[in-house]
C-alpha cells in the first residue's frame, strides 16, 4: 500500500494526461476548466486505495476513478446552476463564467463520458461497475431532488435530512470504495463491507461541509461561506437549532429563513449566532465524530491487514478534522 497522497497525485497526473481541448470548444473548455479547478479529489483516491486494500494494483482502477471523478463534477455543475452559486473552489462557477445554457450542455457530456470510461472494463465486471454506478447516479438525483424540495418545506425532520444526505454526498463516496473492491474481485461481503464503510464516511463528510459551510474559513473554504444559510437550506444544523432552540429563538430562525435580503451578511450573522446559542453547532460536531465512528466499526469487518485498515482510518479522521 502507498500514501493517501500518492494515490491522489497518482490520479492527478492521469486525469491530466486524460484531459485535451477540442472542437467543440465551448463544449469542452468548460469541462477541462471545472476539471481544473483543483478540489480533494476524495473520490478517485478511494476508488484507488480500495483496490489496492483488496490486493490488485491500482492503475487498473485509474478509468474508474476517472469516471467518479467526471460524474462528481458534472453533479457540481448543475447544483451550481439550481443554486444560483458564484463560486467553486474559489473560482467563477461554469454557469457564471459562460452561462447556463453552456453549464447544462457541459454537464451532460461530462455523464456521457463517465459512462464511457466503464467500456474499459470487460465482462461481468463492466456489468459490476455500470450497475453500481447506475444505481448511485439516480440515488445522486433523487438526493438532490430532495434538497431542493426541502427549501420550501417546513416539517423536514433530521430522518429525512440524513437521508438526503446520504444520497446526495454519501453513496458515491461509498460506490467509490466498492468499485475498488470490484476491480480487485473481492467477496461480496467485503464488497459491502467496505461500501457500508464509505457510506457512513459520506454522511459524516457532509455533516462537517454543512458545518463549514456555516463557520468555515471563506479563505479556505473554496465556496461562498454561509451559501446554505443564503439558500434557507434547512441543514442538520437548522433542524437541530428548531429541536434545541427557545420558542423565540426558533421563531427568530423561522422568520430569517423566509426572506431574501439584497444584503444577507447580517442574516448570515444572525442565524450562526442562533446555531452557537442553542446548541446546534456542538451537537453538529458530535454527529460528525459518531458517523466517523460508524465508519471505523465496519471497517474492522475487513478481512485485511491492521496496516490497510489503519491507512483507511487515517483517511477518515482527516476527513472529520478537515476545515477546507
Amino acid at each position: 500500500m502507498h500514501s493517501i497522497e500518492f494515490y491522489r497525485n497518482e490520479f492527478i497526473s492521469y486525469l491530466t494526461s486524460k484531459t485535451v481541448s477540442k472542437e467543440p470548444l465551448n463544449l469542452y473548455t468548460p469541462i477541462t476548466y471545472i476539471l481544473g479547478l483543483g478540489g480533494k479529489r476524495l473520490r478517485p483516491t478511494l476508488v484507488l486505495m480500495a483496490t489496492e486494500v483488496f490486493g490488485t494494483d491500482y492503475r487498473k482502477a485509474l478509468d474508474a476513478a476517472l469516471a467518479i471523478e467526471v460524474f462528481h463534477n458534472f453533479s457540481l455543475v448543475h447544483d451550481d446552476i439550481m443554486d444560483d452559486a458564484p463560486l467553486r473552489r474559489g473560482k467563477e462557477t461554469v454557469h457564471e463564467k459562460w452561462d447556463i445554457n453552456t453549464g447544462i450542455l457541459s454537464g451532460d457530456a461530462m455523464l456521457i463520458n463517465a459512462y464511457q470510461l466503464f467500456e474499459n472494463y470487460d465482462g461481468q465486471m463492466f456489468r459490476n461497475l455500470a450497475q453500481l454506478f447506475s444505481k448511485t447516479a439516480i440515488e445522486v438525483c433523487e438526493g438532490q431532488q430532495y434538497d431542493v424540495d426541502f427549501e420550501t418545506r417546513d416539517d423536514v425532520t433530521q430522518l429525512e435530512y440524513l437521508k438526503m444526505i446520504e444520497y446526495k454526498t454519501a453513496v458515491l463516496v461509498a460506490a467509490a470504495l466498492k468499485m475498488g473492491a470490484i476491480i480487485a474481485e473481492a467477496p461480496e461481503e467485503q464488497q459491502q463491507s467496505i461500501y457500508d464503510f464509505g457510506r457512513y464516511l459520506g454522511i459524516a463528510f457532509q455533516l462537517q461541509d454543512d458545518y463549514l459551510d456555516a463557520f468555515g474559513d471563506p479563505e479556505t473554504f473554496g465556496k461562498q461561506v454561509g451559501g446554505d444559510i443564503i439558500e434557507n437550506k434547512k441543514t442538520y444544523l437548522y433542524l437541530k437549532a428548531m429541536e434545541l432552540g427557545s420558542d423565540e429563538e426558533k421563531k427568530a430562525l423561522s422568520d430569517m429563513f423566509s426572506i431574501h435580503p439584497d444584503d444577507p451578511s447580517g442574516k448570515i450573522e444572525q442565524i450562526k449566532k442562533i446555531f452557537r446559542q442553542t446548541g446546534a453547532a456542538g451537537e453538529t460536531t458530535m454527529a460528525i465524530e459518531t458517523y466517523t465512528q460508524k465508519a471505523f466499526e465496519v471497517l474492522e469487518k475487513l478481512a485485511v491487514s491492521d496496516e490497510k485498515k489503519g491507512i483507511l482510518e487515517k483517511f477518515g479522521k482527516g476527513l472529520m478534522v478537515r476545515r477546507v
